[in-house]
């Protein structure tokens, strides 16, 4: 099936199974004692597509986090008095009506990086161009100012659909303040209060009339298309140097200052005999006590960047420890569901104690991510350079992986009998059979008879890794329990 009908393919949630295989999966399910229509809703979210994009933007305290904990119905976005307040997610899963989309919250980095006005337009910059259509947050009580003016402003210019939010809106005193919000001139004001939920839903009908359906595949649509890879690291991590040295040429200013990049260049580029897509991302300017809205700033351009692309090359720079950050770098890309490769960086510069350090910290600190294939390059003498395509390509490969359902339920049925699930308070739960809906990342169904412990997934998902490769891709496991007979009218 091509990408162009995928819409099609998603409403009888199929997934990624073939007709047949659909049928025959199901009948399965049946015999099993499953509600069938809850399998189909199983096999649709595992099998859904890219998922549409929502930035909620908007300046600052006007209540933006508190919106997208709205939204996504779970309080995960932070919220606290103090703006500016960093976090490390920025995007977030929904579901409205039974839709399912993406929300990217700006609401946590509002320092006066630039003057305010800058930097809410720089912050909202990112997020729009990420986006397929945007809430745009604004204070009634306030009313519109200069700086929401200036957003406006941006909006317009980057012609996508925008949804009005009127928030504060505690009663019916304040729609009259809302109705002032006409005049911003993009269309009817949506009162809502993000705070008690009043609102909410009405606007979360206009959101999805301005979402598209399926999104477009922004990746690997074309078919040979240039496949798309996102250089991500923390700031001075040397992603400028590597992209110059790949790209043969110097088309990054490079600096030693920390985040000299500003803007995410796309660069065509031909290794290998192929031609690749680069989204280079960039750290920021780092002043000391703009650190916090600098790391934000940064995390929001990851994430914009990991948006557009399929596969994530993490630099690590292997002359210092391996921090925080790169860990928490590396999460946002498998959190992504990308292909990911870590290139470590500035390896010509170790000596042999650093080097049996480093191997030590790499095992402690990057178990989760075994999988990834690991490069050791020097993006400033090109060291090593010619193996990060044979990487990619594995990653990818990885990635686009799928194990027909018949295969994959030959080795479910192997590993149930040779390691069963531990007995857990008299029953012992287990895995009946299963199926894989998607793939970009891998995305697994299993239903089961009972609770699987997260020792037993991750043992499940080692073993598909032993057995089907999966090599460079982070793998999705959800699983379906049984109801119990009888309870279902």
């Amino acid at each position: 099936m091509t990408d162009q009908n995928h819409s099609g393919d998603e409403g009888h949630g199929h997934g990624e199974l073939g007709d047949a295989e659909f049928a025959e999966f199901m009948e399965l399910a049946a015999e099993e004692g499953f509600d069938l229509e809850e399998v189909e809703g199983a096999l649709g979210e595992a099998g859904h597509g890219p998922l549409p994009v929502l930035a909620v933007v908007g300046r600052p305290n006007v209540g933006k986090s508190t919106l997208v904990n709205r939204i996504i119905g779970r309080r995960e976005a932070v919220v606290e008095d103090k703006p500016g307040v960093t976090r490390d997610r920025v995007t977030y899963e929904a579901e409205w009506a039974g839709r399912r989309f993406k929300v990217v919250d700006t609401g946590g980095w509002e320092q006066d990086v630039l003057g305010i006005d800058a930097s809410v337009a720089a912050q909202a910059e990112f997020a729009i161009e990420a986006a397929d259509a945007v809430v745009f947050v604004v204070d009634a009580s306030v009313g519109p100012t200069d700086t929401d003016e200036a957003v406006v402003k941006l909006l317009r210019r980057s012609g996508k659909p925008v949804v009005l939010c009127a928030n504060k809106v505690d009663g019916p005193s304040g729609e009259a303040d809302a109705s002032y919000l006409w005049a911003l001139g993009l269309g009817e004001p949506h009162p809502v209060s993000a705070l008690h939920g009043r609102g909410t839903g009405d606007m979360l009908d206009e959101v999805l009339k301005a979402l598209p359906e399926a999104p477009e595949q922004t990746f690997g649509s074309a078919p040979g298309g240039p496949r798309r890879v996102a250089l991500i690291g923390r700031p001075n991590v040397g992603k400028s140097s590597l992209l110059n040295k790949v790209a043969g040429e110097d088309r990054v200013v490079v600096n030693e200052q920390a985040g000299t990049t500003r803007d995410p260049v796309d660069e065509l580029i031909e290794l290998g005999g192929k031609t690749w897509k680069f989204v280079d991302t960039a750290g920021i300017r780092r002043r000391v006590h703009l650190q916090e809205g600098a790391d934000y700033y940064a995390s929001l351009r990851t994430a914009a960047a990991l948006e557009k692309a399929e596969v994530a090359v993490v630099l690590v720079d292997v002359s210092e420890s391996i921090s925080v950050q790169d860990l928490r770098i590396i999460t946002m890309a498998v959190d992504a569901g990308r292909a990911l490769v870590l290139a470590y960086n500035k390896w010509d510069t170790l000596d042999e104690e650093r080097r049996f350090y480093l191997e030590r910290e790499i095992e402690r600190d990057l178990v989760q991510v075994r999988w990834a294939p690991r490069v050791n390059v020097s993006a400033r003498t090109g060291r090593h350079m010619e193996k990060l395509v044979p990487a990619i390509e594995t990653a990818l490969e990885g990635w686009g992986t799928r194990v027909p359902t018949g295969k994959l339920n030959a080795f479910l049925g192997e590993i149930v009998a040779s390691h069963p699930h531990p007995v857990r308070g008299g029953k012992q739960p287990r895995i009946l059979f299963g199926t894989q809906a998607g793939t970009k990342p891998p995305r697994f169904v299993l239903f089961a008879s009972g609770f699987l412990e997260a020792g037993y997934r991750r043992f499940v998902e080692r073993r598909l890794r032993e057995e089907f490769g999966f090599e460079g891709t982070p793998i999705q496991i959800s699983v379906r329990v049984r109801e119990k007979r009888g309870k279902k009218k």
